[in-house]
C-alpha cells in the first residue's frame, strides 16, 4: 500500500513543482502601448517587427523602442490578471491547462517525452521554475560577446527580475547534503555560474509574486513600442525581385477572430524583421516563410525563397532525471534554489514541498481541458476508481525530489513541419541519450543524488528504512513519460543507474537548436543569405547556458537591442541609409 501510495503522489506532484505558473505583481503594470491585435490596422509600417513576446523579445523591444519604433507581435495574452497564472494558490494550474487559450502550449516529441511551450507575454519566464543564473565567463568568450555589455545587461534584466531566495531548512539540508557529498567549495548566494555549491537567483520575490520578461517592457519608451496580443504570424515578406538575395520587408499576422493583417518595415536599410519565436516556434515560422530545406517545403507546397538545409536541424534538450525522496517531517515549499556545479556534465538540483496534489484554486477550465498530472503523461494511469477510494484519507504530499540536469547536451535531434499551420505544433524529436557521453553524465548525476540522500546533513528529511534502491525503484514505477515501461523478468527490481535514466528521462525545458549561430545565422544573429532578418532567441544557441539559460536569454535580448541601436547612430549607418531612401525615391 505504502508503494501505491507514494507512487500516486510522486505522479501527481512532480509535475506540478517544476511547472509553477505565472506569478506577478497582482496589480497588473499600466502598458498604454499593450493592446489586442484585433481592431489593429490593416497594414502599419515599422523600424523593426519583432516576432514573439517572449524571454528574449521582451527586453530586446523595450531597449530597440529607445531610439525607433517597434512592433512587438505576440500570439499569447499577457501575464497580468488571471487568477490561474498570477496567484501561487493557483500553483501548476497554468499549467495544467490545456485549452487553446493556455498560456502553454503542450507538445510530445517523437521520443515520448512531455514537454512546453510557451504561449503568453513573457514566453519561458513566464512558466518555469524561477531559478535564476548567469552563464559563465568562459561560455560568453566562447559567445564571442563583449564581456563589459554582457555583465551591464545582466545587471539591466537583474534591476528589474531577479531576487535572493529565502533559502528555507530544506533547501538548506540539500546545499549541506552537496557539500558532503563533495561538490565543493560553497560559494553562497550568487548569480555567476560557478563550480561548487551555491544558491541562485530567483524570478519570485519575497511575496512569492513571480517576475517575467514581460516586466521588462517597464523600460520602453511608450511613443516607440506597440505590443499587439493573441498576434499570430503566418508568414514573413520577403521581396525577392531585382536583388541578389531574398530582403524581409514585412509579416502576415492574423487576429484572434482570424482576420489578416500586414505589418511593413520602414523604408531604410536598418529596418529589420527579428524572430524570437522560441526554439520551435523561429524554424517553423522560417520554414513556413520559404526558408528550409527543400524537401520540407515542397513537401508542405511552400513557395521556396531559399533551401537551407540547417533550418530545423540541431535541435537539443537538456534530459533531467529526478528522484523523489519522501519526507518523514513537513518540507516548505521551494522551487529551483540551490544548485550542485559538479564539474562532471550534470547539475543538481532540488525542489520541495507538501500538499501539491489539485493545482490550487482559481481554476476555470472544464475537466476536458485540464490535466492535473500535467507534463509527464495525459492519463492518471494510476489511479483507478478505486485506488482513489483508498487514497482519499492518505496524508499529504510531503518531500522533495532532488533531480540532475545533463550539461549540454551533446545528443542531437531535429525539427519537421507537420502542417502550414503556425498554431500547429512541429514534429521534434530530441534523441536522448544517443550520444554516450550524456548517458555517462546523467550516471554521475544519479551518483552524487545518492550521496546526498545519504548525508548526514540530508537525514532529517528520509525515511531510514528507505534505501537508494528503493526510492529509484518507486521514482521508476511512475508513468514520468511515454516511453515504453520497464519490461521483462527484472522489470520489478530496482533499476540500474544507466536503465533509470534511460526509462525516467524528462525535460527541463531548457530545450534549444534549429537556428543556430554559424549555420543559420551569422555572429550577428542575421539569417545568412537574407537581408534585414536576425533570429535572437534560444534556438541560435548549440549549447545550453549554465545550470538556467533564463537569464541569458534575457540578457541577450538587451544585449543585442544596445548593438543594434548603436550600429543603427553610427555615422556610416545613417549615410548608407539616407542613400537607400533617396534611390528608392528615383
Amino acid at each position: 500500500m505504502m508503494d501505491r501510495f507514494w507512487s500516486w503522489r510522486l505522479f501527481v506532484a512532480l509535475p506540478l513543482f517544476l511547472h509553477s505558473p505565472i506569478c506577478s505583481s497582482d496589480k497588473a503594470p499600466n502598458y498604454s502601448f499593450m493592446r489586442d491585435a484585433t481592431g489593429s490596422p490593416t497594414t502599419s509600417y515599422y523600424d523593426y517587427i519583432i516576432i514573439g513576446g517572449g524571454t528574449a523579445g521582451c527586453p530586446l523591444a523595450a531597449t530597440l523602442s529607445q531610439n525607433a519604433s517597434v512592433l512587438l507581435l505576440e500570439r499569447g495574452g499577457a501575464p497580468y490578471n488571471n487568477p490561474n497564472i498570477t496567484s501561487l494558490s493557483a500553483f501548476g494550474a497554468a499549467l495544467s491547462d490545456l485549452s487553446e487559450t493556455s498560456p502553454s502550449q503542450r507538445f510530445v516529441s517523437e521520443d515520448g517525452v512531455i514537454n512546453a511551450r510557451a504561449r503568453v507575454l513573457g514566453g519561458g519566464s513566464a512558466l518555469n521554475a524561477g531559478f535564476y543564473t548567469r552563464a559563465g565567463t568562459k561560455y560568453v568568450r566562447n559567445m564571442g560577446w563583449d564581456g563589459a555589455l554582457a555583465n551591464e545587461s545582466y545587471q539591466w534584466v537583474e534591476a528589474k527580475v531577479a531576487f535572493q531566495p529565502p533559502m528555507g531548512r530544506w533547501q538548506t539540508a540539500v546545499r549541506d547534503g552537496l557539500l558532503e557529498a563533495g561538490i565543493v567549495p560553497n560559494n553562497g548566494f550568487t548569480y555567476d555560474h560557478i563550480n561548487g555549491t551555491k544558491f541562485g537567483g530567483t524570478i519570485f520575490d519575497r511575496n512569492g509574486h513571480r517576475h517575467t520578461a514581460a516586466d521588462l517592457l517597464e523600460y520602453a519608451d511608450p511613443k516607440g513600442i506597440t505590443v499587439l496580443l493573441h498576434a499570430t504570424v503566418h508568414r514573413i515578406l520577403f521581396r525577392t525581385r531585382g536583388t541578389t538575395k531574398p530582403i524581409a520587408n514585412g509579416v502576415v499576422y492574423r487576429d484572434r477572430t482570424g482576420q489578416a493583417h500586414r505589418a511593413y518595415l520602414k523604408e531604410g536599410a536598418l529596418s529589420e524583421i527579428i524572430l524570437s519565436a522560441g526554439t520551435l516556434g523561429s524554424p517553423q515560422l522560417l520554414m513556413l516563410s520559404g526558408v528550409g530545406p527543400l524537401a520540407q517545403l515542397e513537401a508542405q507546397n511552400i513557395t521556396v525563397v531559399m533551401d537551407q538545409p540547417h533550418v530545423g536541424q540541431d535541435m537539443y534538450d537538456n534530459p533531467m532525471n529526478a528522484v523523489f525522496v519522501p519526507s518523514p517531517v513537513p518540507v516548505e515549499v521551494s522551487l529551483i534554489e540551490v544548485v550542485g556545479i559538479t564539474g562532471e556534465g550534470t547539475y543538481v538540483e532540488a525542489a520541495g514541498g507538501e500538499n501539491f496534489g489539485g493545482g490550487g484554486g482559481g481554476s476555470t477550465g472544464s475537466s476536458s481541458t485540464r490535466d492535473y498530472y500535467a507534463m509527464f503523461s495525459p492519463r492518471a494511469t494510476l489511479l483507478e476508481s478505486n485506488s482513489m477510494t483508498k487514497l482519499s484519507s492518505a496524508q499529504p504530499f510531503q518531500g522533495g525530489f532532488l533531480l540532475e540536469k545533463v550539461m549540454g547536451p551533446l545528443s542531437t535531434g531535429h525539427l519537421e513541419l507537420k502542417t502550414r499551420n503556425p498554431k500547429d505544433n512541429p514534429v521534434v524529436t530530441f534523441n536522448y541519450f544517443q550520444h554516450p557521453d550524456d548517458l555517462k553524465r546523467c550516471v554521475r548525476g544519479i551518483q552524487t543524488i545518492e550521496r546526498v540522500v545519504q548525508s548526514k546533513a540530508f537525514a532529517r528529511y528520509k525515511y531510514a528504512d528507505m534505501s537508494f534502491e528503493y526510492l529509484l525503484n518507486l521514482t521508476a514505477s511512475t508513468p514520468v513519460n511515454l516511453r515504453p515501461p520497464r519490461s521483462g523478468p527484472g522489470a520489478s527490481l530496482p533499476p540500474s543507474a544507466e536503465e533509470f535514466c534511460q526509462h525516467t528521462v524528462t525535460t527541463i525545458w531548457h530545450y534549444h537548436g534549429g537556428c543556430v549561430v554559424g549555420r543559420v545565422v551569422d555572429g550577428d544573429y542575421k539569417v545568412i543569405g537574407i537581408d534585414r532578418l536576425r533570429v535572437i532567441d534560444m534556438s541560435t544557441v548549440g549549447y545550453c547556458p549554465g545550470t538556467n539559460p533564463q537569464a541569458t536569454v534575457m540578457m541577450l535580448g538587451r544585449y543585442m537591442g544596445v548593438k543594434i541601436l548603436r550600429e543603427r547612430d553610427s555615422p556610416r549607418s545613417r549615410v548608407l541609409n539616407r542613400i537607400r531612401v533617396f534611390v528608392k525615391t528615383l
